[in-house]
């Protein structure tokens, strides 16, 4: 009796270690995984369960062994871009991916002006609904999901464009998406994970936000609402950490309206907050960005400090930012509806910095220095080959100060890439502002038709008042 016991317990632990393979969702048919690189895949199965992995491109059969913890995770070198592909996995079941592609793989990240979708009433997104279907782009949508710790799951499914799939997605990563599609031939993959209102810190490690006294305190700042959340790291931890195994080319990031509140330290969250994504890829990720755009806000200057961080932020190596101030519609909405043209100038950034291909102009003009002689400054720019151009017959939003800090409208004339600056109300310039206002959408642009970044040339203290 003793033996059949022993046997039937044996029998009923050999069945309890069986368990079937079962794969994260980024992990799954239709995916795009990066070319001609190692990509990583993995799961969950029986601890010690043997798990074998062919792929189709090179027929190649690999195989790990599932850890105690019942993790596993296998290595394959991909080719270059192409597809579809199957990927064959076995161990106590068999799972067939299929309709594999190999190309460019992207996260679109942000707030709410990289969330927006057709459903925002978007008409550069309705006009391209009749076309639109496209094998080689493909969207992998995450919902909005927090957690206190970093989680190796995330909802989501890989789904190929078309009209109905397109009306969900980010408008800003479609049109950056077709961009590179178009340009390099291959397929794309595009992974949104974004929420309206969501400052900078919540996609931020948390530990890099908690540790750091400035960071922390700016966090403190933010006011709480219903819609979305405040935490640090909370969507890093639910959003972001559980595919941070899967290999990707960069991201793009349309985001700063949050963080209005404490924009003093914009930059070093923004630098931060990259900081932490390239550990969790273990890659210089590229990251190219845009710069908020002109609207409204109730504190004098508030947004222009968030786009001057911004531009700070570009000190950081492989990173790039787009300059909207002419891509607005109204600036009583903090959602401009152009999102075709922000999207094509993030792809110009990847084109030419991830992928080295000859764009034409990708940045704007950016303020370079500033030279006094007799009651005139000189302003040089960096990013203006061809020198610059006004779209009207003067040149708006400048402005210039002497040593009292009194700002008068200023008279302005271009040379090339410089602009000489002048006042009758100012003899002796110190100082000069171009653009520098939450509402400023000037008209001065490079000869190739890109605006020129809003700047100043002091370091004052600034008005915080009410507009």
């Amino acid at each position: 009796m003793r033996k059949y016991l022993a046997i039937a317990v044996l029998v009923v632990l050999c069945l309890a270690s069986k368990a079937d393979i079962r794969l994260p969702n980024v992990i799954n048919s239709n995916m795009v995984l990066q070319q001609q690189s190692t990509v990583k895949l993995w799961g969950w199965a029986g601890p010690s369960e043997k798990i074998y992995i062919t792929t189709s491109w090179n027929n190649k059969l690999d195989s790990t062994v599932t850890t105690r913890d019942a993790n596993w995770m296998l290595t394959v070198q991909t080719p270059t871009a192409g597809g579809p592909y199957t990927i064959t996995m076995k161990g106590d079941n068999t799972i067939v991916l299929d309709n594999v592609l190999i190309g460019e793989v992207w996260v679109c990240s942000g707030q709410s002006n990289m969330e927006m979708n057709y459903g925002w009433g978007l008409p550069d997104v309705k006009a391209e609904l009749p076309t639109c279907a496209n094998k080689n782009i493909r969207f992998f949508y995450i919902p909005k999901t927090t957690s206190k710790t970093a989680q190796d799951n995330c909802g989501g499914q890989w789904v190929n464009c078309d009209s109905n799939t397109l009306k969900s997605f980010s408008a800003v990563g479609y049109f950056f998406g077709k961009k590179l599609n178009t340009s390099l031939n291959v397929p794309i993959g595009l992974i949104n994970a974004n929420w309206g209102g969501t400052p900078a810190e919540v996609w931020t490690e948390p530990d890099a936000v908690n540790n750091d006294p400035e960071l922390k305190a700016a966090a403190a700042k933010q006011q709480p609402y219903d819609w979305w959340p405040l935490t640090p790291g909370a969507t890093f931890n639910g959003m972001i950490a559980p595919i941070s195994n899967y290999n990707i080319a960069g991201a793009i990031w349309y985001q700063g309206e949050g963080n209005t509140i404490a924009p003093n330290t914009y930059s070093k969250l923004l630098t931060t907050m990259i900081g932490t994504w390239r550990k969790a890829w273990n890659k210089d990720l590229s990251f190219y960005y845009v710069q908020i755009a002109p609207y409204t806000y109730g504190n004098k200057y508030i947004s222009s400090i968030i786009r001057e961080q911004q531009t700070k932020a570009m000190s950081l190596s492989n990173t790039g930012m787009v300059v909207v101030t002419d891509l607005v519609d109204n600036i009583k909405d903090i959602h401009p509806k152009d999102k075709h043209d922000v999207g094509y100038r993030l792809a110009n950034w990847a084109l030419a910095e991830t992928y080295h291909k000859e764009v034409g102009a990708y940045k704007s003009p950016m303020y370079k220095s500033m030279e006094v002689q007799n009651d005139k400054a000189i302003i040089t720019f960096d990013n203006a080959p061809n020198g610059l151009m006004a779209k009207d017959n003067f040149i708006t939003e400048i402005y210039i100060a002497g040593a009292d800090k009194n700002f008068f409208a200023a008279t302005a004339t271009i040379e090339n890439n410089k602009l000489i600056v002048s006042s009758a109300e100012v003899a002796n310039p110190v100082a000069v502002r171009f653009g520098f206002g939450n509402t400023a959408m000037p008209n001065l642009f490079s000869k190739e038709g890109l605006p020129v970044n809003p700047f100043r040339t002091d370091d004052w203290e600034l008005d915080r008042s009410k507009e």
